[in-house]
């Protein structure tokens, strides 16, 4: 897949969407990060597509991803949709992806199967330290940590992050967390892409196998590396199976 996207195919710059009713758009389906919103795909500009940002659902107590997944799978009101997962979004998009039919899944510093999860995430299941510590108290604590992991960039970046994380249910954080750490997946469905930067802390590039890798970009890229990424999900979008 790589030899499809040489620099040749990426130089085109980006033009805005022609004035239209939005009725003639291809509709994706996005799937933002832990506790993040569609802020985080304010770069990400698509020609000729409508983005809809799927909003997270309040878990329901001790809630499966599973079960999670067929109540926020509802709100995809057509067949065979697109989805674009960043993150945990990602992991999302897969489980969408093996309870629907799916025309593509083009995940975005994420993880397609439970393997690519670092191993040591892993370590919650034996020491669930996340359980029992205020865990939007850590966070704060930890916040120059977090700007680290995330690659953060300028100041707009860390500061979209901070109100992020003022704005993030913790409720939903904890469980999305617990999810990740217990998820079990070993099915990759068709049509998926997936798209990762080589300085991703989040989730190392030596754990993961994508099709595409965006040299230095890290788990933050799709903001401060907005222009290319919107031009590879571009080509995806358009390019013929």
């Amino acid at each position: 897949m790589s030899s499809y996207f040489e620099q040749d195919h990426l130089k085109e710059s980006h033009i805005n969407l022609p004035t239209e009713s939005k009725q003639n758009y291809n509709n994706v389906y996005c799937l933002s990060g832990l506790g993040a919103d569609k802020r985080v795909f304010t770069k990400l500009e698509l020609k000729g597509y409508r983005q809809i940002h799927l909003d997270w659902l309040v878990p329901n107590n001790q809630e499966s991803l599973t079960n999670y997944v067929q109540r926020l799978a509802v709100e995809i009101k057509e067949n065979n949709p697109i989805l674009i997962g960043l993150s945990f979004g990602g992991i999302v998009a897969i489980e969408i992806a093996k309870q629907i039919t799916v025309q593509k899944v083009i995940l975005i510093s994420s993880a397609k199967q439970s393997q690519e999860i670092p191993c040591y995430f892993k370590l919650f299941r034996r020491f669930p330290i996340h359980r029992l510590i205020p865990f939007k108290s850590l966070l704060w604590a930890i916040y120059w940590l977090i700007n680290w992991f995330f690659s953060l960039e300028t100041q707009a970046e860390r500061k979209l992050l901070k109100t992020i994380l003022i704005d993030t249910d913790d409720k939903f954080l904890r469980w999305a967390i617990e999810r990740v750490i217990f998820w079990q997946n070993k099915i990759i469905p068709d049509n998926v892409c997936h798209v990762h930067g080589t300085s991703d802390r989040i989730f190392p590039i030596n754990f993961i196998e994508p099709d595409i890798k965006v040299e230095k970009g890290g788990h933050f890229m799709i903001m401060n590396r907005g222009d290319h990424i919107s031009q590879i999900v571009d080509c995806l979008l358009n390019k013929q199976e």
